[in-house]
């Protein structure tokens, strides 16, 4: 089923994540299109992402006729905290310009004039919504109003925050994402949420915050069972369960893999298994 948020916005049922990539990311990403992948995402913060990689590789891609129309982009603004000196924006300036300069600043990275889904990084406190936070949000429904930005959402966010934002913002998120923990029942307090009101959930670190899943004895059972590797398993329970997870490998053969990963279907006992599983 594709995944489809409340104002009928549709996105490819895995992204390729493009954090820590550095000085690589241009061919990386060229590489992860290449091998199937047409949702990528970013972020404006040079700590973490290079963005204006991002767009060297899209340019290059283009010429090779895969077109930005075929392609799912997805970057964030990222509160002041989030960043070290490098910023793309002029902290001096009012959230709400914040939000706009380094918009800006993301279309001209990815050589574009709109953005498929623009996410804000995190709230900015770790319980509740400031009146940063709603202010930065304003800034951030303004761009969906335009059309600038075809969705918009939250990412390290909590049920609590989620909450808070479906029930008072204009526009609530399209769009969540976080790390997602097996031992926190997948996020499924923040999945229920998404569930209710057509937000399209999308999982990063499934492995990396996993690891003792993927060598957990019923796994490698299932890896028996559907010739499947464990985070073929884990990425196709993913999206059983109506996640979008993000894969950021840099690996060719794990590219690969993890697109094929769209073809397996697991049983249902299979899907409750996994979901029990670091209980």
């Amino acid at each position: 089923m594709t995944p489809t948020a409340s104002n009928q916005q549709v996105m490819p049922s895995m992204m390729y994540g493009t954090a820590w990539k550095k000085e690589a990311t241009a061919s990386l990403v060229i590489l992860a299109v290449e091998s199937g992948f047409r949702a990528i995402d970013t972020a404006n913060q040079l700590v973490h992402y290079d963005e204006a990689r991002v767009g060297d590789a899209l340019e290059q891609l283009a010429q090779r006729g895969i077109a930005r129309s075929q392609l799912f982009l997805q970057t964030k603004f990222t509160p002041l905290h989030g960043h070290d000196h490098r910023l793309p924006y002029d902290p001096r300036t009012s959230l709400s310009e914040q939000v706009r300069q380094s918009f800006v600043s993301s279309l001209d990275h990815l050589r574009t004039d709109y953005l498929d889904s623009y996410v804000l990084h995190g709230p900015y406190s770790r319980r509740g919504l400031s009146m940063e936070d709603w202010e930065v949000w304003a800034a951030i429904e303004s761009l969906y109003e335009t059309g600038q930005a075809k969705m918009i959402g939250v990412s390290n966010v909590s049920a609590e925050q989620l909450a808070a934002f479906c029930e008072r913002a204009r526009y609530k998120p399209l769009v969540v994402q976080n790390r997602c923990y097996a031992a926190l029942g997948w996020d499924k307090e923040v999945r229920d949420i998404c569930n209710r009101h057509g937000i399209i959930y999308q999982g990063f670190s499934l492995l990396t915050a996993n690891r003792a899943i993927l060598i957990d004895p019923r796994i490698r059972a299932l890896t028996v069972k559907y010739g499947a590797t464990p985070a073929q398993l884990i990425f196709r329970f993913a999206i059983q369960i109506g996640m979008v997870p993000l894969t950021g490998t840099t690996d060719p053969k794990h590219m690969r893999e993890d697109l094929e990963a769209e073809q397996i279907a697991l049983e249902p006992e299979d899907v409750n298994l996994i979901e029990m599983l670091g209980h």
